[in-house]
């Protein structure tokens, strides 16, 4: 039982320095990219935009349909 904690320390060790060294090579795989990245991250605001416009539009027409039937069925809109 004495070599327990040894193999899970090894081993423990052994899959953060993996971890470790794929985690910096990704960031520094993503530092070549930055260049492109600029026309991509202005496609993806204008959409962001573009969904954010038509989510606020829908939410006010679905605000003023309730509005409009709940008028039409005679519910008390008043606030007290």
């Amino acid at each position: 039982m004495d070599w327990v904690p040894i193999v899970f320390v090894i081993f423990k060790l052994g899959v953060l320095c993996t971890g470790m060294f794929y985690a910096i090579k990704w960031h520094y795989d993503q530092g070549k990219k930055e260049k492109e990245k600029g026309k991509e991250r202005r496609a993806v605001l204008r959409g962001a935009a573009t969904v954010i416009v038509i989510f606020l539009i829908l939410l006010v027409g679905l605000g003023v349909v309730t509005y409009d039937v709940a008028k039409m069925l005679g519910l008390e809109l008043t606030f007290p």
